[in-house]
């Protein structure tokens, strides 16, 4: 069966490949347009196994958000050339709106959620793969529900933070801690939800350099104890989002300043990626 130019463009607007693949898969498919879909989506997979060892460093990172609810998504990719194309840039938004609009509990719901075109967002990446012979991957997500959800994404699209908070508040405060989010990286929102794990692991790390230390020789237990805490104070202000210093103004904490404009606003939680990481 001749194929032609038309037949070409139809299959290459049906799955933004590569004008050369289009051809080669409607001509093993013999001009038969779902088989060469299958085809073109089966060479993904491949190309995708081949560079599954690849690293992905490079991609975009996009945030949803509607009215109480947020997404924040990263595709991740090998190369800024990839990221910075026209087709790299439509996927990721695809994905993006696909998450605000199933708002999928976890990643491998999000991979199955649906595109525009109908194809699921695991299919979508899968066949960009094959399109460029370079790995894609859905490299983070998370949600998050609350009265009022800041956001803000750094502008090489590489690092991302969403903010949730107990109430609205002051656009410009809510930009402020976002970016506080994105750019200080802290391990929790306060001292209370510090994970178990990271305090045992700051009090064990502690301890071992005062006991590697010969001027706590002989140190009573109680007084290497409040030594110990008197540190794990210090890393809860330097690493929890409301004891951190707020970077516009370090003679105040963030949880200050936010109470500076509203005296019951607090935030609830937050979510942060960054490529760079």
């Amino acid at each position: 069966m001749a194929i032609t130019a038309k037949d070409v463009m139809k299959l290459r607007q049906m799955t933004s490949a590569g004008m050369m693949d289009c051809k080669k898969a409607l001509q093993e498919a013999d001009g038969d347009f779902e088989k060469a879909v299958d085809i073109i989506r089966e060479k993904g997979k491949m190309v995708a196994a081949k560079r599954a060892d690849r690293e992905t460093t490079e991609g975009a990172v996009l945030v949803r958000t509607n009215g109480d609810k947020a997404i924040m998504v990263c595709l991740g990719c090998e190369t800024d050339f990839v990221s910075a194309t026209a087709d790299f840039k439509a996927l990721a938004d695809e994905i993006a709106d696909a998450a605000i609009a199933n708002f999928p509990a976890n990643q491998e719901d999000l991979k199955a959620a649906k595109c525009s075109n109908g194809h699921t967002v695991e299919e979508e990446i899968s066949a960009q793969t094959g399109k460029t012979g370079e790995k894609h991957v859905l490299a983070y997500y998370a949600t998050l529900e609350a009265p009022f959800i800041a956001q803000y994404v750094h502008h090489n699209s590489k690092l991302g933070a969403i903010v949730a908070f107990n109430k609205e508040v002051p656009a410009e405060v809510a930009k402020n801690v976002a970016q506080q989010v994105a750019a200080m990286n802290p391990v929790s929102v306060g001292t209370k939800d510090c994970p178990q794990e990271v305090v045992d692991k700051e009090l064990a790390i502690y301890k071992q350099q005062m006991a590697e230390d010969p001027k706590m020789a002989g140190k009573p237990e109680a007084m290497l104890e409040n030594i110990a805490q008197g540190k794990l104070h210090k890393f809860f202000k330097e690493q929890t989002l409301e004891e951190q210093d707020f970077v516009w103004d370090n003679k105040v904490s963030v949880k200050q300043y936010i109470q500076s404009a509203d005296k019951e606003a607090h935030v609830i939680a937050f979510k942060r990626f960054s490529l760079s990481d």
